[in-house]
């Protein structure tokens, strides 16, 4: 089990990390980190910085999975259609 930083910690480690002055993972073996953990840590970071950024990401995917959802259902709706079309032709010849 990975051993827990303390929050203030953590913080600096991420400030260092903004800073942008040398590679991430040059960074985490500085500190004794993994650069697993040193981008969970960003990530958290940016989310609670930015909540709007979290919410957008949060309906983009909802987005995304709504229009698959309409894609899949429009498709069904072509199928029976098509099935319609063709059962009727038997029923009312021309």
């Amino acid at each position: 089990m990975p051993k827990a930083f303390p929050e203030e910690f953590r913080r600096d480690v991420v400030a260092v990390a903004r800073k942008g002055e040398a590679p991430l993972t040059t960074i985490a073996k500085d500190f004794g980190v993994s650069p697993a953990a040193l981008h969970r840590w960003l990530k958290k970071a940016d989310d609670e910085d930015h909540p709007k950024t979290r919410a957008a990401k949060e309906e983009s995917a909802e987005l995304r999975e709504a229009k698959k959802r309409i894609k899949l259902l429009e498709q069904e709706a072509e199928v029976m259609r098509r099935a319609v079309a063709y059962l009727s032709r038997d029923v009312n010849p021309k």
